[in-house]
C-alpha cells in the first residue's frame, strides 16, 4: 500500500505517519522541519515501511506537481492525506490577523490542498481507484471570531472536499474530508479561547484511520463537539454567535 502524508512533521500528520507505518506499507511523508522528519522516519522504517521524505515548499505549485508526478510514476497512490496547515488569530490585543499571514495561511491551507489533489487526481481517475483525504476543521461549520482567516480556509476545504466526492465516487475514486476539533499540538496551544473535548494527536490518528477505512464523506470528532459545531451551522446565525461569545469566543475583549 502506498501512502502519501503532508505535514507529517505535525502532531496529527506524525501520528498518523506512524499509525500507518507497517510491513508492506511504502509511506511517503513530507515536513517543514527536516531533522524532526527524519526521526518520524526512523520510527516508521523501525515499524517496517519503506519511507521517503521530502520537505518542499506547499506553496511552490510547480515544486508540488514535479513531486507528485515523480511518485505517480512509480505507480498511483493508494492514499493520499493532504494534511499539511497553518493558524493565525485576531491577536491577544484583537488587533486583526497581519495580512502577511493571511495571506500565507490562505496558500498553504487551500490552494496547496487544491493543488496536490489537482496534482495526483488524474492518474487516480485513470486507474479507477484511489482515495484523497483533505484535513478540516470543524471550525469549517461556524467561523469563530478569533481565528477568521482559518475558520475560511478550513470552510474551504471542507466544500471542495464534498464537491469532489460527489463527482468522482462513480469513478472508484474515493474523497474524505477530516473536520478534528481540538487536538494537542503546538498549532492549538496557540490558538486563543477555550479547547473544549482536547484530545490526543494519536486518538485523532486512530478516529481517522477508521474512518478512511469506512469511506465516510465526513470524519468528524471528538464527540459531543461534532454535533455541537454541527448546530452551530443550522441554528439562526444570531443564536450561534449568542452561544460562541458565552463559551468564551469573543472578537473583543468584554466590557
Amino acid at each position: 500500500m502506498k501512502i502519501v502524508i503532508t505535514g507529517a512533521t505535525g502532531a496529527i500528520g506524525g501520528a498518523l505517519a506512524e499509525a500507518y507505518a507497517a510491513p508492506g506499507i511504502e509511506l511517503h511523508l513530507h515536513g517543514r522541519s527536516p531533522k524532526k522528519l527524519q526521526a518520524i522516519v526512523q520510527h516508521c522504517t523501525g515499524k517496517g515501511a519503506s519511507v521517503h521524505a521530502h520537505s518542499l515548499d506547499l506553496c511552490d505549485t510547480e515544486a508540488v506537481h514535479v513531486w507528485m508526478n515523480g511518485i505517480v510514476e512509480a505507480g498511483v497512490p493508494d492514499l493520499v492525506i493532504v494534511n499539511a496547515g497553518m493558524n493565525t488569530n485576531v491577536g491577544s490585543d484583537y488587533e486583526g490577523e497581519p495580512w502577511s499571514e493571511v495571506d500565507a495561511l490562505i496558500d498553504l491551507n487551500l490552494k496547496a490542498t487544491m493543488a496536490i489533489v489537482h496534482a495526483v487526481l488524474p492518474a487516480m481517475r485513470r486507474a479507477g481507484a484511489g482515495q484523497v483525504a483533505m484535513i478540516s476543521s470543524l471550525a469549517a461549520y461556524y467561523g469563530l471570531p478569533v481565528t477568521p482567516a482559518y475558520c475560511a480556509s478550513k470552510a474551504g476545504v471542507k466544500a471542495y472536499g464534498e464537491a469532489l466526492r460527489g463527482w468522482l465516487a462513480p469513478e472508484g475514486v474515493k474523497v474524505n474530508v477530516i473536520m478534528p476539533g481540538y487536538v494537542r499540538s503546538r498549532m492549538c496551544d496557540d490558538m486563543p479561547g477555550p479547547k473544549p473535548f482536547l484530545i490526543s494527536a494519536e486518538a485523532a490518528a486512530r478516529l481517522i484511520q477508521r474512518g478512511l477505512a469506512r469511506n465516510k464523506a465526513r470524519i468528524s470528532f471528538p464527540f459531543p463537539l461534532n454535533l455541537g459545531t454541527w448546530f452551530l451551522a443550522v441554528l439562526p446565525a444570531a443564536v450561534s454567535q449568542w452561544i460562541v461569545c458565552r463559551i468564551g469566543y469573543r472578537g473583543r475583549p468584554a466590557k
